[in-house]
C-alpha cells in the first residue's frame, strides 16, 4: 500500500507549516513588547539591575541555574519522543494497521503514513535543537552573572550599564529559544491528528494557536505580571 499523499493531506500540513511560521513572526517578531515575552523582558533587566546592588549574588545565581533546568527537562523529554518515533519507524506496517481501524481515520497508504510520522521526528529534532541551544545560552548567562564587579564600586558605576544590557539580551535569547522548543511541542501535538483524518490536524492547529495567542497575550498571567 504505497498511496501518496493526498491534496488534502499537503493542504493540512501547508495549514501546519503557514500557522507555525505566521503565529512566530507576529509573537516574537512583530508583537513581542505585548505579550508575555516582552513583560518579562523588561522584568529580566529589572533583574540584572538589582543584582548588580547585592554584595551577596548567590541568590541570583542560584535562580538563574533553576530557570536552566527546564530546557534540559525539555532536551531529555524530547529525546524520549524521538526514541518512541523511530520504534514506531520500525515497526511501520503494525501501527499502520492498527491506524486503520480507528475511527473515520484515514491512513493514505504507506508512504502518506511515513510522511507524517517523518513530519512529527522533524518536529522534535527541532524542539531537541531548541532546547539544547537554550541550555547553552543559559550557561553563557551565567557566565556574564559571574563577571558583575562588586556592587558600589568603581568598576560597578563604569561598567554596570554594558553588563546588565548583555545579561539580560542574552537571557532574552536564551528565553526565546526555550519558548520555541515548548511551541514545537504545542504544534507537535496537532500534527499527531494528521494521523488520523487531515481536516482533524486543520482544526487542532487552529486550536494551537488560539491557545497559544490568549496565553501570550490576553492570559490573567500576563495581567498578573503586568500589575
Amino acid at each position: 500500500m504505497q498511496g501518496a499523499p493526498t491534496t488534502e493531506d499537503l493542504i493540512a500540513f501547508g495549514f501546519l507549516l503557514a500557522a507555525w511560521t505566521g503565529y512566530t513572526l507576529l509573537a516574537d517578531h512583530r508583537f513581542p513588547a505585548h505579550g508575555l515575552m516582552g513583560v518579562t523582558a523588561r522584568l529580566r533587566r529589572r533583574w540584572m539591575e538589582r543584582m548588580l546592588e547585592r554584595e551577596n549574588r548567590i541568590y541570583d545565581a542560584t535562580l538563574a541555574a533553576h530557570i536552566a533546568r527546564s530546557p534540559n527537562f525539555f532536551a531529555q523529554t524530547s529525546l524520549i519522543i524521538l526514541g518512541g518515533l523511530l520504534a514506531v519507524a520500525g515497526a511501520g506496517d503494525q501501527v499502520l494497521g492498527l491506524v486503520a481501524e480507528l475511527p473515520f481515520a484515514r491512513s493514505g497508504g504507506a508512504l502518506s503514513w511515513r510522511l507524517r510520522l517523518g513530519a512529527e521526528i522533524v518536529v522534535f529534532i527541532y524542539a531537541f535543537f531548541k532546547f539544547t541551544w537554550s541550555m547553552r545560552q543559559f550557561n553563557y548567562l551565567m557566565i556574564l552573572m559571574g563577571t558583575a564587579p562588586a556592587a558600589g564600586s568603581d568598576a560597578a558605576r563604569a561598567e554596570g550599564p554594558a553588563i546588565v544590557a548583555r545579561a539580560a539580551r542574552m537571557s532574552d535569547i536564551a528565553t526565546r529559544h526555550f519558548n520555541s522548543g515548548v511551541r514545537a511541542y504545542y504544534f507537535g501535538l496537532a500534527a499527531l491528528a494528521g494521523f488520523v483524518h487531515p481536516w482533524l490536524l486543520v482544526g487542532a492547529t487552529a486550536l494551537v494557536v488560539l491557545v497559544l495567542a490568549r496565553r501570550e497575550f490576553l492570559s490573567a498571567t500576563l495581567a498578573a505580571i503586568k500589575e
